[in-house]
Order: C-alpha cells, then structure tokens, then sequence
C-alpha cells in the first residue's frame, strides 16, 4: 500500500509528528467512578496506541454541568488532573503527542446522569437524542435515557461556562497535555450555538451567522489567552446532521467562524466529517475555500480510508488525517498499513462504551508478522 504523505513527519506548531496520522477521539467511557477520574487503564489504552503522529483523546468535561454520559472523563477537579497525568507521561514516554478535547455537552444531558438540569443556548429540547448511565444491566451494558428539556443560558451562565472551558485548558496544561481541542462539533453546546434551530436566541449571542459564532470565538479567545495559540485546536462539524441539528446556514456559518479563528492563529481546526453510509460530503469548493482562509493545520476525519487521506494529503487540502474505529481495534494501525498485515475487527460492541473493563478495550492484539 503506498501511502507516502500519510507516512511522512509533520510540524505542529512547536511539535515535530512522526507520521500525519491522528487518533481520533473516541468516547469509551472507562473513567473511575464516582469522580469521572481518568485512571491506568485508560493510560494503557492510549500508550498503545501512541504510533500515532498525534493523538486526540475522548472528550473530557470541562465542569459537571457539562456532563451528558456515565464514565466519561472530567478535567475540572485534582483528582481528574491526576488520573490524566497517568496518561500524558505513558503517552510521551511511547513517542507520540497527544491533545485533550474539552467538552461541554449543553442540551444532550439527563439529570439522571449528574442531577442537573441541562443548559443550552435555548430551551428547546434535543429530539430523537439519548444519553446513557450504567444501572447494573446484567450484561454491563449502558442504559440510554432521553435528553432532558433544558434551560435557556444566561449571560452568567455563559460567562460561566467560558471560565469552565478556560480552567479546563490550564487544568490540561498541569496534567501534562501537548495541547487541548475545543469541542465545538457533533451537536454539543458550542455547536448549539451555531445552529439555526437549536439556538434561537434575541440577544448577541443568537440570530445572524455573527452573533451565533460569538460564543465560539469568545471560549477559543479566552482559551488561548490562557495557554497560548500554539496549544489550541478546535473541533467543527459541518455535515454532521444528528441531534437534531440539520441547519441550511451551518456551512456558511462555519465558514465565518473558521475566518475568525484564522485572525486567532489557533493550531489547527478539526473537520469531523459525516461517516454513515450515503453522508453528505463536504463539498470540494467548500474544501479551497478553507484552505484558503485558514493559514494552520487542517485535519479530516469521519471514516476515512488511507486511500482517501491520502489524496486529501496530496492535494494540500489537509495537513492531518484522523482515524477513528481503526485504531479502535488495532493499537498499531499505522505499522498494519505499512506492512499491508490483516485489520482486527470490532470483536464485541457491548465493550465499546464503558462495560467490558480491559475486555474490548486494551486486549485487541498488536499484529506480529508470519516467521
């Protein structure tokens, strides 16, 4: 398989990449409870997988109101700083860099998950939307839950929230982080915020594509104030449809959000791209276009095949390309790829969220060539 710019050393800011793959964040909801604390296994898990030019981890919560779903991990208490320095140095010490992705979930919340009502941009709740908690199903399985009606944000609480995502950032810094990517992508607050029909706000913050970008750029704003530019990312999703969240103006809308985020000189911008069958594609014009009004790394992800990574690559329409449910079930994808070896299959879907402990999780097999 020839795959040469996938394979080739990358300059992140200040960081040299030995490869242009990206581990994409995947929620496996492995966190210590009570506390949402990162822990060794997890730390396992992602040091395993550390061939990766770069990795991205599981969206992690920047305050307990931000939590939508059992066992995921926080950033916002010591003990969570703790448990994620678990990982950074196991990560590092295997070679690879890695970015936490700071999450706050808005309306795609239960009060049966943390006891708070959610918050979003408006009240409007997330049609056809489940969280899930554990309730000692037989089979450790999860339990999916509707969505909560949520509370309309007020100026405090966006102020608020802005501090969470802030502290979170200098809480990832302590724990070792390379850097942090905010979540603004696949239907949680900040892309909330974005859309026509989540956010139907009077104020500054709703209504025209300017004001429905404001609290994206105000959160990275004052993130990189904290951390510095080099250290921050942002995650956007323009195809991404579910949660409700199918908006003509979203394309548009991100288009001038990314324009802004270029004036801010962030590291990267993180494209999750719709990967179902029959998804609609990010048009190619629509592709230049960002290329051309973001200076810094572009990364691509949502079920990419290395083919098609690689030609993105070769077109320089982006930087970085992310793997997700492969390196899901194959720790050493990019060594499978160079040597053209078998992929591991998703062995049992009852471990993919949170139930099966190391089981599904940290006992997919490195591939070990035929003698």
């Amino acid at each position: 398989m020839n795959l040469p710019h996938l394979f080739s050393k990358y300059q992140l800011g200040a960081i040299e990449l030995k490869n242009r793959f990206l581990m994409a964040p995947m929620t496996r909801s492995r966190a210590t409870e009570p506390g949402e604390i990162p822990n060794a296994l997890m730390a396992e898990y992602y040091a395993q997988r550390a061939s990766a030019g770069i990795i991205v981890t599981e969206a992690a919560q920047v305050s307990l109101q931000g939590t939508g779903f059992a066992k995921t991990p926080g950033i916002y208490t010591d003990e969570q700083i703790e448990g994620w320095k678990l990982t950074t140095q196991a990560v590092h010490q295997a070679g690879s860099a890695i970015f936490i992705q700071l999450w706050h979930v808005g309306r795609v919340g239960s009060a049966k998950v943390n006891g708070l009502q959610p918050i979003a941009p408006s009240a409007i709740t997330a049609q056809n939307t489940n969280v899930y908690i554990f309730d000692g199903a037989p089979n450790g399985d999860a339990t999916f839950v509707p969505a909560d009606e949520p509370k309309a944000m007020t100026q405090s609480d966006i102020d608020q929230t802005i501090a969470e995502f802030v502290q979170g950032a200098k809480n990832a810094m302590a724990a070792g982080f390379d850097g942090v990517e905010i979540h603004a992508a696949n239907g949680y607050l900040i892309d909330q915020f974005l859309r026509t029909n989540s956010n139907q706000r009077t104020d500054e913050y709703g209504g025209s594509k300017e004001n429905r970008i404001r609290f994206l750029i105000e959160t990275t704003t004052a993130v990189v104030k904290a951390i510095g530019k080099e250290k921050t990312g942002v995650r956007l999703s323009p195809t991404v449809l579910f949660k409700g969240l199918s908006d003509p103006e979203i394309l548009e809308t991100i288009a001038l959000a990314v324009v802004q985020l270029n004036a801010l000189d962030i590291a990267y911008i993180h494209l999750c791209e719709a990967d179902w069958d029959n998804a609609p594609q990010i048009p190619m014009d629509y592709r230049i276009q960002l290329r051309k009004d973001f200076n810094n790394t572009i990364i691509a992800t949502g079920k990419k095949t290395p083919e098609e990574g690689e030609q993105l690559l070769a077109e320089q329409l982006v930087d970085l390309i992310g793997f997700g449910r492969n390196f899901l079930t194959n720790p050493d994808y990019p060594q499978r790829l160079l040597l053209d070896a078998p992929i591991n299959p998703i062995s049992d879907t009852h471990t993919l969220f949170g139930g099966g402990g190391s089981r599904g999780y940290t006992d997919y097999p490195f591939w070990e060539q035929p003698a």
